[in-house]
């Protein structure tokens, strides 16, 4: 029985981590194709001899890019700042610290 309750525990885990990986891939999905529309309004806007390459046109894909970038990195990299099973450890020290403070 605590086999089975484990594989569920495993399955559990492995299907969260799944969606997170995939709640990355549909935000850069979606990043990729805002910026490509923003880009192409901008050229439509473009008067004759402008450049593109003006600061306000690269806004929005800098500051998001920050932001799918710390995505990004807490989908594949959670342990890099916190190491491996933080959760766990964190959830057994107040379960313990639960069981103290009732006794």
């Amino acid at each position: 029985m605590e086999n089975f309750n484990e594989d569920n525990i495993k399955y559990l885990e492995a299907k969260k981590r799944v969606k997170r990986i995939k709640g990355f891939y549909i935000h850069f999905l979606i990043y990729v194709c805002v910026n490509l529309l923003i880009v192409y309004l901008n050229f439509q806007d473009l008067k004759p001899g402008e450049t593109y390459f003006q600061w306000q046109n690269f806004v929005t894909l800098f500051f998001w890019g920050i932001g799918l970038s710390a995505h990004g990195l807490s989908v594949f990299l959670p342990n890099f700042i916190l190491g491996n099973n933080w959760e766990e450890r964190k959830i057994q020290e107040i379960m313990e610290k639960n069981r103290n403070y009732k006794l």
